[in-house]
């Protein structure tokens, strides 16, 4: 008897639409991650891209618990002296809603080419509104 390894190509790829609003960052984005990786699919190979593509509306609407909205920061580095920026997760939220469920999700998936192409199945839209009706997205239940 020998392992299953799915060939590229081989497995279908759906698309999963979940609603944000009042879902926790963290238990959301962990969620979130597994299926841009295909890890809930029997067919899931280590090496291949057998994920789905993941649309997220209201990502403006998410909440951390305790007193993360305060306390939290996200850091860019510029790669220049004194290039450090620093910005709380409500300034974040002000300014640019998807990043915060982007870096949450982004953290969970590898750091190589494959990540980066299971990156590119997740969309975050801020608002309840999103361009891909054509896929015909089906509504992924999230656990509260």
């Amino acid at each position: 008897m020998s392992t299953y390894m799915a060939k590229k190509g081989e497995v279908p790829q759906r698309w999963h639409l979940i609603d944000a609003t009042d879902q926790v960052v963290g238990r959301l984005a962990v969620q979130i991650a597994t299926l841009p990786r295909g890890k809930h699919r029997p067919e899931y190979t280590p090496h291949l891209d057998t994920g789905e593509f993941v649309i997220v509306i209201n990502a403006a609407r998410v909440r951390f618990t305790g007193k993360k909205w305060q306390s939290k920061t996200y850091q860019s580095y510029s790669h220049y002296p004194g290039g450090l920026k620093e910005i709380t997760a409500r300034d974040l939220l002000q300014k640019r809603p998807e990043e915060v469920l982007l870096n949450a999700v982004r953290r969970m998936v590898p750091r190589n080419r494959l990540g980066r192409v299971q990156m590119s199945k997740l969309k975050v839209y801020a608002g309840p509104s999103h361009p891909h009706q054509a896929q015909q997205p089906q509504e992924f239940k999230v656990g509260s």
